[in-house]
């Protein structure tokens, strides 16, 4: 969510709409729309506010994605009778003054890994304009931060007191901090979905000791549990948190399976630690079947990040580099400059259309191989030079699985 350069006040009937917040580098669209799923349970209509646009249930109001755009939603689910929203906020809005134009009541943080660094610098400032939704938290809010993060203990320091805190864990990111009251003991992922057993710290709070999702991957074990500890800060019962969160659909674009046999998946992973996740699960998911991973990397940002990136795809058979957002930089040079982490991969290929990388990938790709498109996920755009064009992942693979027959 965007917010003006000048820091207004917010509107008087700010307060009335209960808001969670959620931030961080990965998770954050899932997260918002699960907590906003589960927020039904006690309202109606919910809004929902992420990058992928600004919804009242599951009604877009294709509202422009600027600071007068958010007030206009919002406003419209005042007037409607809404009491709750769940708003993903980016790390740049927050910088800009997001948590001091709009209240959240509840802040929800899912972790810190490298990414955009091509706007903040360094990842001190990084961190320091995420951490402004917890800064921000009045007496009384909540903050619900990853225990298994590595910047879990500064959260926990730079949240005021008087605001309520609360923790989950997922070992997989790292050994958990403190006394978390939900932790991820073992997390069984298939094509059906993603199952969490879950260690709860007061038996007495409700909550789950298990949580099942339709999306599929380990890494949406933080989403639910932020989803679940976010919602139930906000009023939700913790039955009826989980079960919204088994109902709710996988989000477009994250992990998407378009075909089975052979699978085809299109995802959003576009930072290293992101995809290395991503690629992680469609390589336990392929088994002994060849795994093809299509991904690129944005042209004129963060540019140390790409060789990570080419790192992280190292488990896959077959790799294609191809463009992303290339923007007005040779993708040529973006390319290399992935190649890199994969020097000595002996299944790498470059292929600068990314329609024509995506086809290819597909047409080769047999019985239970899995062919992984990274990147741009839901988004239906891409930037060549100054010029915007039309592009969808999910539609190039539906239009190369046509070609299958």
């Amino acid at each position: 969510m965007t917010s003006p350069r000048v820091v207004p006040a917010p509107p008087p009937w700010a307060s009335k709409l209960h808001t969670v917040g959620v931030t961080g580098t990965n998770g954050k669209t899932t997260t918002t729309a699960w907590i906003a799923a589960a927020l039904r349970a006690i309202s109606r209509p919910v809004a929902r506010a992420t990058t992928v646009g600004f919804f009242l249930d599951e009604v877009d109001l294709a509202i422009d994605k600027s600071y007068d755009g958010f007030l206009k939603g919002m406003r419209a689910c005042f007037d409607r009778g809404g009491t709750h929203a769940a708003i993903e906020l980016t790390s740049e809005s927050l910088a800009r003054g997001f948590a001091r134009a709009w209240p959240c009541h509840v802040g929800v943080f899912t972790n810190l890994t490298h990414d955009h660094l091509d706007a903040h610098g360094t990842p001190e400032h990084y961190l320091a304009s995420k951490a402004q939704l917890f800064v921000s938290l009045p007496a009384g809010a909540t903050a619900v931060l990853n225990a298994s993060d590595e910047n879990y203990e500064l959260l926990r320091e730079v949240t005021p007191a008087g605001v309520v805190q609360r923790a989950y864990a997922v070992p997989s990111r790292g050994t958990p901090q403190g006394e978390p009251d939900l932790v991820a003991t073992s997390v069984d992922v298939s094509w059906k979905g993603t199952r969490i057993a879950c260690d709860v710290k007061d038996p007495a709070s409700g909550l789950p000791r298990e949580l099942h999702v339709r999306a599929i991957g380990s890494v949406y074990a933080e989403n639910a549990l932020a989803a679940l500890l976010g919602a139930v800060a906000a009023g939700v019962p913790a039955d009826a948190a989980a079960g919204a969160l088994a109902e709710a659909a996988a989000p477009p674009g994250r992990f998407e399976v378009i075909h089975e046999r052979p699978y085809v998946v299109v995802d959003y992973a576009h930072s290293p630690d992101a995809l290395a996740r991503t690629v992680a699960i469609a390589r336990a998911l392929a088994s002994d079947a060849r795994l093809f991973v299509v991904f690129g990397a944005g042209g004129k940002r963060d540019r140390d990040k790409r060789r990570p990136m080419g790192e992280a795809a190292r488990p896959a058979d077959v790799v294609i580099l191809t463009t992303d957002n290339p923007r007005d930089e040779a993708p040529a040079d973006i390319a290399r400059a992935i190649a890199a982490g994969l020097d000595g991969h002996a299944g790498v290929r470059t292929e600068l259309d990314r329609e024509r990388a995506i086809t290819a990938a597909i047409l080769e790709a047999q019985g239970d191989d899995v062919v992984l498109v990274a990147g741009k996920g839901h988004e239906t755009e891409q930037i060549i030079g100054t010029e915007t064009r039309r592009f969808s992942d999910v539609e190039v693979a539906k239009a190369a699985l046509a070609r299958r027959g």
